[in-house]
């Protein structure tokens, strides 16, 4: 069973699809003790990064989360729910993330180093760049595409945690993950097949009882 958090402020409708689609069983709900009988858990997310803290504190969800990672169960963040899935953000002023991973979250410039204009948001298919090809993540895909809304990326410290990266204005970490921890900075449950395989290996990965740690 894979919980999907609801802290109010996530993609969720899209997300339970997509699991039903791939005949995966979830609960959507924001009950601790539901959320703590799945085996794995999915943090969505869509909006502003301290809103989204806010909401996950005042809900519970912020100790909760921390608790069962630290337990050992998987936890996968999409698009806003993998930036919070870090130590910071600047968005709206410096807010504290989850710190799961070490790294910042920064807006995009609107332009390169070579002066090239960037449009912001964010908005489109990237190609995704494959660093850990033999991660559990990235399994049963050869090359793809998948697509991005976003204003804010993050600033990977450990190059390590970087799965797969997109190039656009600078590089993106689109795929990242350490131990029982993943975030996909695009939808993956709107990224066509290539997504929804990276859905289906997080799966995959929880019914198989996670990672060692």
């Amino acid at each position: 069973m894979i919980g999907i958090i609801d802290y109010g402020m996530g993609n969720l409708f899209s997300v339970s699809k997509a699991l039903e689609r791939l005949d995966v069983p979830y609960c959507l709900t924001n009950d601790p003790e539901q959320l703590a009988e799945c085996e794995g858990l999915i943090l969505p997310g869509v909006g502003a990064f301290p809103d989204a803290m806010k909401s996950l504190e005042e809900t519970g969800m912020k100790d909760f989360v921390l608790s069962k990672v630290g337990d050992g169960m998987p936890l996968l963040g999409i698009c806003l729910g993998m930036q919070l899935l870090f130590d910071e953000s600047d968005e709206g002023g410096m807010t504290e993330g989850l710190g799961l991973l070490p790294g910042s979250v920064v807006r995009f410039k609107g332009a390169d180093s070579d002066g090239n204009r960037f449009k912001v948001p964010h908005m489109g298919w990237n190609h995704l760049d494959q660093h850990h090809p033999n991660s559990p993540i990235l399994q049963n895909i050869e090359d793809g595409y998948v697509y991005f809304v976003h204003s804010y990326y993050v600033q990977a410290k450990q190059r390590e945690d970087i799965i797969a990266s997109a190039q656009y204005e600078t590089e993106v970490p689109a795929v990242v993950g350490r131990a029982n921890v993943f975030g996909a900075q695009f939808h993956p449950e709107k990224s066509g097949e290539t997504g929804m395989t990276i859905l289906r290996n997080f799966c995959d990965l929880v019914s198989k009882g996670g990672v060692e740690l």
